[in-house]
């Protein structure tokens, strides 16, 4: 395939994806206008973007971003802060205020992301949930789709210990579908009619993916992928019940103190402005990963999900089949960035993974996932796992900067 064929294949892309890309539109002026009514109800001003240091007394933006995220979230309450260092710190902070020891924490999606493990404390690591004595079980999908939601309501009913239900919405590292919102809230409506347990989500990937989110006692997810419209420089949040965001927030600084404190050191204008963003870019990086479906797909590539299958997360798996083309893919995807474009991924040790990982994100914010990337274990089916793309052009150039790497054109 020569350079002019594989544009003549994107516009042809383009052209089928036209309705796809419309309902996109769509579900990202619904969400713009619940960020707008959000900053109209909490009277956004330009003093909430003054900075505090030291312990932060008194910051209104800090406070005000607080009830922002909730209200755009749908949340009784919320805090978010830049100093959450990643997704995974937001989950800890969560599963850490809601469990105590002698509680089972009930994961129903399955096994969590990689990162999680060392948390949970699968090998026993200390100060893990397992070292303070909080038992794990777990329940995976059916078929690798579905939430198994009669075996769930079983083991609600038999497992008394069972304090919080883990939902992860989002992929992973894993070859599964990602799991709706409305799937979500089916759930959390059916289990809460057997006891009254915890129901946590994962919702990293998943904001603003469709016109709700999940029904849940508490969300968290990362700054640096949707929520921060690529605008946020670091962080994470976590919303839901007034209740559960207290307990969280014990765990964020001490008990006594909980969001009351913590300088926003000039970080609430960023954080504020990635979420005025953030309906917007989820489009584009949605547009983006179809778009990279469809390509692959006509490549001859296995993709999930499908081109043109609605999705709830921005995670795009590509089936690479061999080391040699997964490593292709993300020099692609490198060299087709605008930060460090000269720079050439390797696979490499990764905390929290057990095998090597190649990840490719020449990324204004290091390692934001909103921004393109592409990333995979180094293990069969050798997947990459796409994601990202601030603006839809971008993406564009940076899927067919890819494509030329795999084809050698």
């Amino acid at each position: 395939m020569t350079e002019q064929q594989l544009l003549l294949l994107a516009e042809e892309c383009e052209k089928e994806l036209s309705g796809v890309f419309a309902e996109l539109d769509r579900i990202s002026y619904a969400n713009t206008c619940k960020v707008m009514r959000a900053f109209a109800e909490e009277g956004l001003s330009e003093r909430h973007f003054n900075p505090t240091t030291g312990y932060g007394h008194n910051d209104d933006g800090r406070d005000l971003a607080d009830r922002l995220f909730a209200r755009a979230l749908g949340c009784e309450a919320g805090f978010v802060r830049h100093s959450i260092v990643s997704g995974t710190h937001a989950i800890g902070i969560c599963l850490f205020g809601l469990l105590r020891p002698g509680d089972t924490l009930y994961a129903v999606s399955g096994k969590p992301y990689d990162t999680l493990e060392s948390v949970i404390g699968f090998n026993n690591e200390p100060g893990s949930l397992a070292d303070l004595g909080v038992k794990y079980r777990e329940t995976p999908l059916v078929d690798g789709k579905y939430l198994d939601i009669p075996q769930i309501l079983r083991t609600v009913r038999e497992d008394e210990s069972i304090k919080v239900l883990h939902i992860q919405r989002s992929k992973g590292y894993a070859s599964r579908r990602t799991l709706t919102a409305d799937e979500i809230t089916t759930l959390y409506d059916a289990v809460k009619q057997v006891r009254d347990v915890y129901v946590f989500v994962d919702n990293c990937y998943g904001e603003f993916t469709n016109v709700s989110e999940p029904k849940a006692d508490l969300l968290a997810g990362s700054l640096i992928k949707n929520i921060g419209g690529g605008m946020a420089e670091s962080g994470g949040y976590c919303c839901g019940a007034r209740e559960c965001v207290e307990l969280a927030a014990t765990r964020l600084t001490v008990p006594g103190l909980g969001c009351e404190q913590g300088a926003s050191l000039g970080q609430n204008k960023s954080i504020i402005k990635g979420l005025f963003y953030a309906p917007h870019t989820v489009a584009n990086a949605k547009k983006t990963v179809h778009f990279a479906a469809l390509l692959f797909k006509k490549l001859g590539f296995d993709v999930l999900p499908d081109p043109f299958e609605m999705r709830e997360d921005i995670v795009q798996i590509i089936s690479m089949r061999t080391p040699e083309n997964l490593i292709a893919f993300c020099r692609g995807i490198q060299s087709g960035s605008p930060v460090d474009s000269f720079a050439a991924p390797v696979p490499g040790d990764m905390p929290g993974y057990a095998d090597q990982v190649i990840m490719a994100a020449g990324a204004f914010v290091q390692g934001s996932s909103i921004e393109l990337s592409a990333d995979g274990p180094m293990r069969p089916p050798y997947d990459v796992y796409l994601q990202g793309g601030l603006t839809y052009e971008s993406g564009k150039y940076g899927i067919l900067t890819a494509a030329k790497q795999i084809l050698g054109i």
